[in-house]
């Protein structure tokens, strides 16, 4: 067992991933994280005031999107945690951390499909930024949280990419 660094630091981390990188891993996640509450919520209001001729399939493809990013948070967050440090949890700080801006009102049903595609887009973008990071300190649970992740948002772009085509 490892001692305390000092009375108030607690045991010290050793998982085999430096602490400066666990502290920018957990950074970038926390990004992600934001992202992904971000999308989760944009997802949810969109479900809640979409109309029009395409009502029923929207209203219900966005309740299993933002029920399946619902989930995901947590796991980003317990990461965050298992690599030492805080998840951000404010709306504050996820709005300082996110790359993607809510819209205001209440737009089109095809105006939310093109929101939610570059919102999905921005946390692809956000979750493979981290690889560079995460590979060069071997840090294989994150690598596999991120490829999931991306596979969930670039095939979710893709599906209502489609509903856009003629």
């Amino acid at each position: 067992m490892k001692k305390k660094s000092s009375k108030t630091a607690g045991p010290v981390m050793d998982i085999g991933i430096s602490a400066d990188d666990r502290a920018d891993i957990a950074a970038g996640l926390s990004r992600l994280l934001a992202d992904s509450v971000t999308l989760y919520l944009m997802t949810h209001n969109f479900h809640w005031n979409v109309k029009g001729p395409m009502f029923n399939t929207l209203h219900v493809m966005f309740m299993e999107q933002y029920t399946e990013q619902w989930n995901a948070l947590d796991i980003i967050a317990e990461r965050i945690r298992a690599l030492g440090h805080p998840a951000p949890g404010t709306f504050k700080a996820f709005a300082g951390l996110a790359s993607i801006d809510e819209p205001e009102g209440v737009p089109t049903a095809t105006e939310m499909i093109q929101l939610l595609v570059s919102a999905q887009e921005a946390t692809a973008r956000t979750a493979r930024g981290l690889f560079p990071l995460v590979d060069k300190a071997n840090d294989q649970p994150t690598a596999d949280l991120l490829t999931q992740r991306l596979e969930v948002h670039e095939k979710t772009a893709w599906m209502l990419r489609s509903l856009l085509e003629e």
